[in-house]
């Protein structure tokens, strides 16, 4: 679905497109960041950008794959691990904010969409695809008994994510800083949830 990856001008290549888009996205949002401002944050013309990409559309695709890529990476390396469920539902929503701070103004985009293109729907469909991953995690976890068996497993999995995705109106990047919270978000979290 993303277009190949072109060449451009030294300093000037997809990515460095990209990451002016997000920032820009992030700061104005999207309706308001137009392609000339994408163009001018970077000093070069509009037809520059062009050469890297199809539109603003393609730029915000992008960006919310790249959030939500790093989730289900991070799904499947939980789906690989051989432990209970309770210690797989942890570490995901361990790697999520681990995710969430290495890709701080990807993730800050995605949750800001309410499906008003097919772009966004798109994307709120592989966020609801996530949460299920979380949901039935919580589930496996109470059937070994591990969770209390009065939470019902899909508002826990709201719950959960809601708290990981909060970090975007606080948290700053920092070097160091997002095992700390992934710690306090994964005690806080996971000692109202076993029994």
């Amino acid at each position: 679905m993303t277009a190949p990856r072109r060449r451009g001008r030294p300093g000037h290549d997809q990515d460095a497109v990209l990451n002016a888009a997000v920032r820009l996205f992030n700061e104005q949002g999207y309706d308001a960041t137009s392609m000339f401002d994408i163009a001018e944050s970077l000093g070069i013309t509009k037809s520059s950008v062009y050469h890297h990409i199809s539109g603003k559309e393609q730029l915000l695709q992008m960006a919310m794959d790249r959030a939500l890529d790093g989730l289900f990476e991070a799904a499947e390396d939980v789906r690989e691990a051989d432990l209970p469920a309770i210690e797989r539902l942890e570490r995901l929503i361990r790697l999520s904010v681990l995710v969430l701070a290495e890709r701080f103004e990807f993730v800050t985009v995605l949750l800001r969409v309410r499906g008003n293109t097919e772009v966004e729907q798109h994307a709120l469909t592989r966020r609801r695809e996530f949460d299920a991953v979380v949901t039935e995690l919580v589930k496996q976890a109470q059937a070994e008994g591990d969770v209390r068996p009065d939470v019902d497993p899909a508002t826990a999995a709201r719950l959960l994510l809601g708290m990981v995705n909060s970090l975007t109106e606080w948290y700053k990047p920092r070097p160091g800083g997002a095992e700390a919270i992934a710690d306090a978000v994964s005690n806080v979290a996971f000692e109202g949830l076993r029994m």
